[in-house]
């Protein structure tokens, strides 16, 4: 008896020094109320390049401001109501967090059409593409709701996924489908093809006409979209991976012509790092022109949000305990990074501040 008790506390000794070595790379950091505080700086923010050094603030930490959602995307920023509106795809409703105080309003909206991408128009509006109607709608002042876009061609769309507003009042768009390829996420269309309905395209709509165009279909699955600061270019994050064995894990970029058309389509940079490639989602743009890509499908050290300089070099990394799906600048300053999680809300500051309204 006491040989298998020694045994067994051999055994139980070994399992737990085999565990405390692995934990560094096996499991993620702790970011629940009750861990102890990080030591500045922040060790998950990672600078890759020395242009990357002053958007990193030494002196703040990343913060988890929600735990949750199935599916967390499509973070927009309010300035005047001064909160933060995303959607929980799976959950069928948006969540607000409010800057005055952290707290989180569930089910801001319910039932949400399984809203994917928001933001809000130049009056202040909120724009959503649902999955579940593969609509684009716009929610007015008065509680209405508008359809801005439900078909192109005679043919539905398949799922819009993320949406951006130019200056000029065009809305520009992306459908992949996702929402239209399982249940969980909308509603399953029957076809059976990658391409649920259509070609999967990026879309302009006219803010005078409502006329809805075709601006590009040259991309596998067009994903999060965002415009440089001079709204001279697009970039849009291709995942057509996930569908299409040939497609590349990159963000691509198009240069914008007459502020209605796209040319010269070409890849702006490769999600591959350190031998691994993952698939950028949700895309934003600083004021000094970097692209701050969320990241995912990888796993310890690469899921969380890279960043990327003008010319396409990544330069930094924010490495989070999951999946990132989407990211938004915001706070009353635009220089908080807000960053959905698969289950998560997360924020931090840095240096810079978002080009754009949302």
């Amino acid at each position: 008896m006491d040989m298998d008790r020694r045994k067994f506390l051999i055994t139980a000794a070994a399992s737990i020094a085999a565990v405390t070595s692995m934990a560094p790379e096996a499991f993620a950091r702790n970011f629940s109320p009750e861990a102890e505080p990080v030591r500045y700086p922040d060790p998950d923010i990672v600078v890759l390049d020395d242009r990357f050094k002053k958007y990193k603030i030494g002196n703040t930490p990343i913060q988890r401001l929600y735990k949750g959602t199935l599916w967390a995307e499509g973070p927009a920023w309010n300035g005047v109501g001064r909160y933060l509106l995303w959607s929980d795809i799976p959950n069928n409703e948006q969540l607000r967090w409010l800057e005055e105080d952290g707290h989180v309003s569930r089910r801001f909206r319910f039932p949400s059409n399984n809203s994917n991408g928001n933001t809000f128009d130049w009056q202040g509006r909120q724009i959503a593409c649902e999955h579940g109607t593969r609509r684009v709608v716009r929610y007015e002042y008065d509680g209405s709701v508008t359809v801005l876009a439900d078909s192109y061609g005679g043919k539905q769309f398949n799922a819009p996924n993320d949406v951006v507003v130019h200056p000029d009042g065009g809305i520009w768009f992306t459908d992949p489908g996702y929402g239209s390829l399982v249940l969980y996420e909308g509603t399953k269309a029957t076809t059976g093809s990658p391409q649920p309905y259509q070609k999967e395209a990026i879309y302009r709509i006219d803010p005078k006409s409502g006329k809805v165009e075709k601006v590009a279909d040259d991309i596998y699955k067009p994903n999060g979209l965002c415009f440089s600061p001079d709204y001279k270019k697009l970039y849009v994050a291709d995942t057509g991976a996930s569908h299409y064995p040939d497609a590349p894990k990159v963000i691509k970029v198009w240069d914008v012509v007459d502020e209605k058309r796209l040319k010269n389509g070409r890849v702006f940079a490769s999600m591959e790092y350190e031998g691994r490639a993952g698939f950028a989602d949700g895309i934003r743009a600083d004021i000094d022109g970097n692209i701050w890509a969320s990241a995912g499908w990888v796993g310890d050290g690469y899921d969380g949000v890279h960043i990327f300089a003008p010319n396409g070099d990544r330069i930094g990394l924010i490495r989070l305990p999951e999946i990132c799906s989407n990211v938004c600048f915001g706070g009353s300053k635009r220089n908080r990074l807000f960053m959905t999680g698969s289950q998560s809300l997360y924020a931090v500051y840095v240096e810079t501040q978002g080009a754009h309204i949302t």
